[in-house]
């Protein structure tokens, strides 16, 4: 079985190219939530969904700005943690299956998150629990709260850690 090694503590810096593929260009985007710097993401696809996270980004209180034909710049400097918890960003998530990889970086960023069960299209086997282990893994704990139908995740620290992920 081939395995892929994760060691920390080193800086991150440089470029990547997107292949313009709806699946790889969400994670990229929820990624520059990480940061409070300005972030450009090229080759971006013109699809709805993809167009409904940059949406969802801006009403976070992300600028963005786009830059070109498939080219936006992100800069999530103060993420709006009040619309965060609203049952506005709750229903648009509930509406986008990628709204899922939000999920780490607001946890690595703000310590908690409070989000809907993902929807978006129903091809295939689309398991959340996968997601939901690897955070656990690295240290959050998930409460869903039956009432509002929502999952609020929080850590006080990430840390990294052996997993397998099927």
């Amino acid at each position: 079985m081939a395995s892929f090694i994760i060691e920390g503590g080193h800086r991150l810096a440089g470029e990547i190219h997107p292949q313009g593929a709806k699946n790889e260009v969400l994670q990229i985007i929820c990624a520059t939530l990480l940061t409070s710097e300005e972030i450009t993401v090229n080759n971006i696809p013109d699809i709805l969904d993809v167009k409904n996270l940059i949406q969802l980004m801006a009403d976070m209180g992300v600028i963005v700005k786009k830059k070109g034909t498939g080219s936006y710049s992100f800069k999530a400097e103060k993420p709006d943690v009040k619309y965060l918890e609203s049952d506005e960003f709750l229903e648009k998530c509930s509406g986008l299956r990628g709204s899922v990889m939000l999920v780490g970086p607001l946890i690595a960023r703000l310590g908690k998150v409070t989000i809907s069960k993902p929807g978006g299209d129903k091809i295939g086997r689309r398991r959340l629990d996968t997601h939901f282990i690897g955070i656990q893994k690295l240290g959050a704990e998930f409460y869903h709260d039956d009432k509002r139908g929502v999952y609020i995740i929080f850590a006080d620290k990430l840390t990294g850690t052996y997993m397998l992920l099927d």
